[in-house]
């Protein structure tokens, strides 16, 4: 760190232009919370991309395409799921489950889209029927394969949605595999565990919230936090995260996101009717947001300006939190604005250029202002949509179930790009890497972009 007193320079016009000079890297940490970079700016090493947000940082991004033009390749995987590919590099990492019920961890070329590992990690059956409120069942529109892989350095790790969390290198070879469901209790979620983990200075950390049953058993089902370390796979923390949500209301399939500010990292959690954040390195809470009364939560949190933006579970308010020196309990006090009606049910929002952009399941557009929450626009973009939306060059990308993907301006007023499609289904979020558009079907996964 640099130090410049101010009886140095007694011009403060040359002061100025010396500290203009100083790398940015040798000053001090930005002075609101800000996601923190996974990996390079240019790949897209994990669900949401590089920060978590499902903004990509590639300076370039395709916009259109059909079925016969701007497709780079095309490549059927032999199986399916709903997760989001890792693209690091030349490698693509996509998870899958096949009609034999393995469960996959696919390396794709990037370039060519050649499947160059096909590795076995599991076996299982997704539950399809269970008793209600006994054991997970899982919807008709996911499977096992529904966590993204995230890549760090010379790993990558996959989570399946019966508990399997193993980490290979990028070479394919197995470092370590756990299951959570055998180590912690069987997941009780209502509709299929679908939470993917993240990596934290060489932790991996995986979360589980769900229905404690306990109005129906004497020991209630737990929801938790747990860290593994990434090389090893030994567990380094566990803390449990009850936060007291009835039956379906402490069910989420949401993604924790990490933050950043003055060197000091936070893990923010939502779901179970609660906003928090954790110590990513020990486990410990640092603040809670109580009384976030919803249902079950699907839209994960992003962080922007300072604030963090969510979305109560089952279509209920989207609201912007303040994050300023937060810590203990926190008071609706620290809820800057909400948003009641016509909010997203499954695709969480994204951020662009002050602004904050969403769609309903119903296929329904919204632009708000992150400030105040002043809706600028409304489009309906046709179809029904579980895919959450991405930034990418200054255009925002929606993506419903039918290949149909609306390329909008990320804009205060509404301006069409391009509209796409593709003969596909639909379900996972796109991804940006190299310049190059990643879309998951059910039937293959397709490189955008020549």
């Amino acid at each position: 760190m640099i130090e410049i007193s101010a009886l140095a320079f007694r011009n403060r016009g040359f002061a100025c232009l010396i500290l203009l000079l100083i790398p940015s890297f040798l000053l001090a940490d930005e002075p609101i919370w800000k996601p923190v970079l996974q990996g390079n700016a240019n790949d897209w090493p994990a669900w949401r991309g590089p920060e978590g947000t499902g903004v990509a940082l590639a300076k370039t991004a395709p916009t259109k395409w059909n079925e016969q033009e701007n497709i780079a390749w095309e490549t059927s995987l032999e199986g399916w799921g709903d997760s989001t590919p890792a693209i690091v590099g030349e490698h693509v990492f996509v998870t899958l489950q096949n009609e034999s019920n393995e469960l996959r961890l696919i390396r794709l070329n990037a370039e060519t889209g050649e499947i160059d590992r096909n590795i076995l990690v599991d076996q299982a059956e997704t539950p399809r029927t269970a008793p209600k409120r006994k054991t997970q069942k899982f919807h008709n529109l996911h499977n096992l394969a529904s966590p993204s892989p995230v890549v760090s350095g010379n790993y990558v790790v996959a989570h399946f949605g019966n508990g399997t969390l193993a980490t290979y290198t990028l070479d394919g070879e197995k470092v370590w595999q756990h299951n959570l469901q055998q180590e912690f209790g069987e997941y009780s979620i209502w509709w299929g565990h679908a939470n993917s983990p993240v990596v934290y200075d060489g932790l991996v950390i995986s979360v589980c919230m769900q229905d404690s049953l306990s109005d129906l058993q004497d020991e209630p089902a737990k929801s938790y936090l747990v860290a593994h370390d990434l090389k090893t796979g030994a567990q380094r923390w566990m803390t449990m995260r009850m936060t007291g949500a009835p039956a379906e209301e402490a069910d989420a399939y949401t993604t924790p996101l990490l933050l950043k500010k003055d060197g000091k990292t936070q893990l923010v959690v939502m779901g179970g009717n609660t906003l928090d954040a954790y110590d990513p390195a020990t486990g410990k809470q640092l603040w809670f947001l109580p009384g976030l009364v919803g249902g079950r939560t699907v839209t994960g949190p992003i962080v922007a300006d300072g604030k963090v933006f969510t979305t109560r579970g089952m279509r209920k308010p989207l609201l912007s939190v303040k994050l300023d020196g937060n810590q203990g309990e926190l008071t609706e006090d620290a809820i800057e604005w909400e948003v009641d009606k016509s909010t997203p049910d499954t695709p969480s929002p994204v951020y662009a250029n002050g602004m904050l952009f969403t769609v309903t399941d119903d296929g329904i557009a919204h632009c708000y202002r992150a400030e105040d929450g002043e809706l600028l626009w409304r489009e309906r973009l046709g179809g029904n949509f579980k895919a959450s939306p991405i930034v990418a060059a200054g255009n925002v990308y929606y993506l419903n179930i039918d290949g149909k993907c609306t390329v909008v301006a990320a804009k205060d007023s509404f301006e069409l790009v391009a509209e796409n499609e593709l003969k596909d289904t639909t379900i996972a979020s796109p991804a940006v890497a190299g310049g190059k558009l990643f879309l998951r079907g059910k039937a293959k996964l397709y490189c955008i972009g020549k």
